[in-house]
């Protein structure tokens, strides 16, 4: 006969086997939070480059199905409930896509194209920019 100990252990390793462990534990996690959450204080209003890489990351969630940490950005960062619509984000990152690419979220083609463009040798500069400056262009 089994002890309790070795009974814990077969429900744990059945649990994180089938993906349902890490499961749990996120949802716990989402719902400590929003228990936890002060919904009295304000939130800062979200700039427009903010919401932009929050709706990146949270298509990137989304996408591989990790429902609670979408959930808990959503909630902790501001992010309207509603996503915003991938044509708009597209246009606002100046992003062309074709049919392949539209079938992964964009954080994946943006990350793929600063890779290619590192294997030419191209370099990219990062910069602080402001509405009135244009965006930063790349450099050989």
């Amino acid at each position: 006969m089994a002890t309790i100990t070795e009974l814990k252990c077969a429900v744990r390793d059945t649990l994180e086997s089938k993906g349902v462990l890490g499961q749990l534990k996120a949802r716990i996690r989402a719902e400590v939070f929003g228990a936890l959450d002060d919904q009295s204080q304000p939130r800062p209003p979200l700039s427009h480059e903010n919401l932009l890489i929050n709706e990146l990351i949270r298509e990137y969630l989304d996408y591989n199905q990790y429902r609670h940490s979408s959930s808990v950005l959503t909630a902790e960062s501001g992010q309207p409930d509603v996503p915003l619509d991938r044509k708009f984000l597209a246009s606002e990152l100046h992003v062309c896509e074709d049919a392949s690419s539209r079938s992964v979220p964009l954080l994946y083609g943006l990350i793929s194209h600063f890779m290619n463009s590192c294997d030419k040798g191209e370099k990219v500069v990062l910069r602080q920019r402001t509405r009135d400056t244009a965006p930063p262009k790349t450099q050989n």
